[in-house]
This record gives structure tokens, sequence and C-alpha cells, in this order.
């Protein structure tokens, strides 16, 4: 079992002075790529006490002042108020060729304000009246802090206030035959947790990161090889108007190599392979982080010269954990979320399993949970792991789905129909407003079996059928398209890699249907979009699916040979 992390692009671009939409978006880029990793150490100084710390003091002295003197005439009070600070401390560097490409260092606070007018059956959050977002002070003057929040707690009132007609005329073009409240209500919290503090020498890193990216010149057809870190701590500071007081700190390691060579054919064929962990002594050392990539470019030769699939199949497919991990993030982890629908319709939540609440979703010997709560799995870091979530309320284990029933949502403080409170999977990006996300999903099999009775499973299907192989799906890539498959012979079980194949039909009906047997052993898969979380899978034996060929485009090869490297 290893963890490894789903890639987004990267941005390194500087973060400087900015007020303007454009540039806060560009820091959004920026934090919502965690992908590169991030780590921190907690700083042993912290103290239980809020007062301890300026960024809380600032925060609970302008809110005391907002619940007293934020009025308006002719506006209605505020009935709710909240303060989000989130505070990030940034280090990516990257190697290609054997070369440093870039590094930088980034470390910068954004503050998020949402007021909210009316009451918790109906409220002004719609459209702009959905919070402001800036940069706030990153030093600890306590003064210039409430005064940034001052200053966007009256601009997110007069938004509000704006917002709230706006939604109610809205409102009256529909008829609504089982209305929801709009926010629900929450437990006062106060979790005082140990800031994250970002130590490291680069040094070493850099150097590990261009003696692996050399390691091209070992094959004169390889394309690109390139090599990176990111190390990442974040700060989470929230305070709202019902006495809730949360401070945490997160740290995030990430490792990453990614190369690509082309076939003789001309099809681009990419790898990449990542390791996020939380603590330091868990990142791979210099010597197994030049086995990795010494193992990426071996499965970039290997596929330069595998076949391509040759026709159209339809039969067995087993799924590595790797590889079901991914397709259990996809099409489970999206469909599970309590997201309400667009103003003034009649859905309970949105995604393939919006109306399919005690329904069955997967075959009966499978259930899902997802529990925030475990930092590891078997000694493993968890990325989903968080006490407290981005709307003030305590993270919990929810099953959503037993027995392949579906029979509950992971939840924020929106409420869904059936639904009316959040169990602490309200989470956001620094950028963005909190909504129902996954923290740790885990597939759990009530019929486990072990790889070799998995094979074993694949091969009779093919024998019954008379099918002269099955496949093998070891790692997807985007898209759900398969990147390592080999072809598992039915007359004796020995494979063959493959390349050039995409799905036809996996979906979530498919995983419904056709999934007829489980692993026992659980592959975990990180990932830092929108916010971190993992999936825990065992591997998954599908009946039938359907592979064919994709229609990859195609590049001319290189019109004469690479520099030479010795």
């Amino acid at each position: 079992m290893s963890g490894r992390v789903r890639t987004v692009s990267r941005s390194t671009a500087g973060v400087g002075p900015a007020s303007t939409t454009g540039k806060l978006i560009a820091i959004a880029l920026l934090i919502l790529v965690l992908v590169g990793g991030a780590v921190a150490q907690s700083s042993s100084s912290t103290q239980a006490n809020p007062n301890d710390d300026p960024v809380l003091r600032a925060m609970l002295a302008e809110m005391e002042r907002s619940k007293t003197k934020l009025k308006l005439e002719g506006m209605q009070l505020p009935y709710y108020i909240d303060y989000r600070v989130m505070e990030l401390d940034d280090f990516n560097a990257e190697a290609i060729f054997g070369a440093l490409r870039n590094q930088a260092r980034q470390h910068f606070r954004l503050l998020r304000v949402v007021v909210r007018v009316g009451d918790y059956k109906q409220d002004s959050y719609y459209g702009p009246g959905e919070g402001t977002l800036e940069l706030a002070p990153l030093d600890n003057d306590e003064l210039a802090l409430r005064h940034q929040l001052w200053l966007a707690t009256d601009r997110a009132y007069k938004a509000a206030a704006e917002a709230l007609t706006a939604k109610q005329a809205q409102l009256k073009q529909f008829s609504v035959d089982q209305p929801v409240d709009d926010f629900a209500h929450a437990p006062v919290v106060q979790s005082i947790g140990e800031r994250a503090l970002l130590n490291l020498d680069p040094q070493p890193w850099l150097k590990m990161l261009e003696e692996a990216s050399a390691l091209y010149r070992g094959d004169p057809q390889i394309e690109s090889l390139s090599t990176s870190v990111r190390f990442q701590a974040v700060n989470r500071y929230f305070v709202n108007s019902e006495g809730t007081v949360v401070r945490s700190g997160q740290g995030v390691y990430v490792t990453f190599i990614s190369g690509f060579t082309q076939a003789g054919d001309g099809m681009r064929l990419d790898r990449s392979h990542g390791d996020a962990v939380t603590e330091t002594r868990d990142l791979p050392g210099k010597e197994k982080f030049l086995s990795q990539t010494r193992d990426l470019l071996g499965t970039l030769k290997a596929l330069r010269e595998a076949p391509v699939i040759e026709e159209d199949y339809r039969g067995p497919v087993l799924l590595s954990g790797d590889a079901a991990a991914t397709v259990v993030g996809t099409l489970v982890g999206a469909n599970v979320l309590g997201k309400p629908g667009p103003l003034g319709q009649n859905v309970r939540t949105t995604g393939a399993w919006a109306n399919s609440y005690k329904s069955r979703v997967l075959p009966d010997f499978l259930s899902v949970v997802d529990d925030p709560t475990i930092s590891k799995y078997e000694g493993e870091s968890l990325l989903g792991n968080y006490q407290v979530d981005d709307e003030g309320v305590k993270a919990t284990r929810v099953s959503v789905v037993e027995k392949g029933l579906l029979v509950s949502y992971l939840m924020g403080r929106q409420p869904i129909r059936d639904f009316p409170v959040s169990n602490g999977h309200g989470r956001g990006p620094a950028v963005g407003a909190p909504a129902a996300s996954v923290g740790n999903l885990i597939v759990q099999s009530s019929e486990p079996l072990s790889d070799e009775e998995l094979k074993k499973k694949l091969v009779e299907i093919c024998k019954q059928r008379e099918l002269p192989y099955g496949y093998l799906v070891e790692t997807l890539g985007p898209r759900m398209a398969p990147r390592l498959l080999y072809q598992v012979w039915a007359k004796d079980g020995h494979q063959e890699l493959v390349r050039g194949a995409i799905f036809g039909d996996l979906d979530a009906r498919s995983l419904r249907n056709n999934v007829i047997a489980a692993g026992n052993k659980l592959d975990v898969e990180d990932r830092t979009e929108p916010v971190p979380q993992s999936i825990l899978s065992p591997a998954l034996l599908f009946d039938e699916l359907e592979l064919k060929r994709a229609d990859a485009s195609k590049e001319k090869l290189p019109d004469y040979p690479a520099p030479a490297t010795h």
C-alpha cells in the first residue's frame, strides 16, 4: 500500500501586495495546488488561550464590536457573522533534466468575512452575499488586522442586504414543494490547536531533485523528466458570532516525479508519482526517491515498447487498489456530498446520486464511511484528517453507504431535504466558501479476497466466456484513462503490458451493477483539490466493462537526436 497524490496544475507566480480580484485568483491557484506538498512542524510554544494569539485577539475584538455596532438605517441587523483567516507558508521547487528550474517561498494571509441577514430559515447567502475576500496583514499588528476586519465586515454587511432583496425577488418565481432552511444551527465549539511552522533547509532537497531529474540521461528517448517538492504550513482561524473559536495548524509535504516519452507511432506516454505526508520523517529519503524515479523511467520505456490495444473489448476487468481509489474518489466521493441545488429547485442535492437516498448504489458487500478524525492508516498519513471543519463544526465519522444502500450524505451547514444539520464536513479552500466535502473516504468489503484470489476469479470468468484474456489496470491517469494496463491471459495467467486504451462505460451505474468482488487491502490516494482529502479503497473486480482503443492524438517524433549526455 502506498499513498499517492493526484496532480493539478502548478503556479510559481509571486505573491505581492494585491487588492484586485485577478491577483486574489492567482493566489487561489497557488493555494488550491497544495499538490506539490507541504509540511510543517507544530509550534511548541502554542497555548490553549486565544488571548495569547494576536490574530485571534483581533478577530474576537472585532467580532464583539460587529455584534453590537453593525447596524445601518433601514437595514436588518445581521443574525450571523463569521471571520475566517487562512495563513499559508509555502516552499516549492522543481528540477528538470538535472537542473533546478525554479524555487519560491511564499507567505501570506487571506481573510474571508461572511455576514448573514435574515434568519436561519431564509437569509442573504446568495451571490454577492456569500462573503468578501482579501489579503490580510501578515505581521501581528492587531490594529491593522482589526482595521481590515472592520472594513471587510462593513462591505459584507452591505452586500448581504442587497443579496437578500435579490434572493427574495428570485424566489418569487418558484414554488418550492419541500423548502429547507438556508443555514443550520450548530453547537458552539472552542478548539485552540497548535500552529504549524515551516522550518526547513532547502539545499538537501534541491540537490535531490537535481540528481533525480538527471536520471533521464540513461534513456535518450525521454522527452521530459521533472521532479519537485512542495512544503506547506497552513494555519486556519475561525470565529463566529455564535461563540465558536477555532485555530488549527496543518502541514503537508509532497514529493513529485513526472515524465513522458513517445512511442514509435508518436503516441505520448505519461507517468507520474507523488507522495504526500504530514510528518517529515515519512518523506521518501534520497535513495528511495531516486529508486522511484528509476522505476518511473522503467515503466515509460516498457510502455514505449508495448503494443497498442488491438480491438474493442467487453469482459472482466480487475482494478488494483491504486486504480480503484481513483475511481472511488471520482464516482463515489463526488456523489455523497449534500449540496443544495439551484435556487428554487426541488432537488435534494446534486450529483449522480441526488435521487438515490435509501436506494442501492453499490453491491451489497460494499460499504463506505468518511472519517476525518483518523490521521493515519497502517502508519500512513491521511490528508483528510481534521478535528473541526471550516464552518466551526466538529468532524464526525459518517456512514454514507451501508451494504450497498445510500444512507446518508456528507453535510456542511447548508441543509438539504431530510438532512437539516451539519455532520462536520463543511470545508473550503481559502478563496472559496465552505461546502460539503470528503475527508477520509473509506471503502469496506464484507467479503474480501486476496490479490491472488481476485486474479484467479478474473481468469475463471475469461475461461467460462471463452475469452483469451481479461484486463488488469494498475494505475489510472486523467479522466480515469488506464496508464498501466495489462492483458491477463486465461491459458496461464501471464500478463502483458499494452497501451492506448480508454474505458467506454466506467460510471456510477457500472460501479453499482458490475463490481463482483473486492480485495482485502486498502490503497490510499491523496487528493489536494479542492481541499485535502484521502480515498482508501480495495482492489475491485468488474464482471464486465468496455475497453476500447483511444482516439489519441499522435505527434511527430523529434526530427534529430537529443544532445549527447556524456
